[in-house]
């Protein structure tokens, strides 16, 4: 069974392009060519989008595969028969945002994170808002906003 998703490279090194495109041509099992174009909110910087099809839980792969490069990125992957659907967020400054989505998109935030949250007695608005990936949002907005209109190329993970 195969569900779809997409990368997103917010911004990386020129340099570190080809690196990245080897990292996601071993979890697709092929041959990867992005479509690198100039990050306008990070000069001298490039970004990228492509959207991915391939088995559940492809999107852990990949975002596993680009930690410990110099990037901000995130990876989707649709919920599919069986399986939620996944959204992980990286940035350099905040780390590795993952949560589960619905069917329809939605951030599902799991009880237990929610009774740790409530026990630990931090702010609670606060601590919602970071399940939620508010800080990532917040920090990875501008960079979104570059890529509206941007071409996308589908991966196909080989089977």
């Amino acid at each position: 069974m195969a569900t779809r998703g997409v990368l997103y490279v917010h911004s990386a090194l020129p340099a570190v392009g080809p690196h990245i495109e080897w990292a996601v041509a071993g979890v697709v099992g092929m041959p990867v060519k992005l479509d690198w174009l100039p990050q306008p909110a990070s000069p001298g910087t490039v970004r990228t989008e492509s959207a991915w099809v391939g088995e559940p839980g492809c999107a852990g792969r990949l975002a596993s595969a680009l930690l410990g490069w110099p990037v901000r990125f995130e990876v989707t992957e649709d919920a599919s028969a069986g399986c939620d659907g996944e959204r992980y967020a990286f940035t350099p400054s905040l780390g590795l945002f993952h949560a589960s989505t619905s069917a329809s998109g939605d951030l599902v935030v799991p009880e237990n994170r929610l009774r740790h949250l409530m026990a630990a007695g931090d702010d609670v608005r606060l601590g919602i808002d970071r399940l939620l990936g508010g800080p990532w949002d917040a920090e990875l907005e501008s960079f979104r906003h570059a890529g509206d209109g941007a071409p996308v190329r589908w991966l196909h993970q080989v089977g």
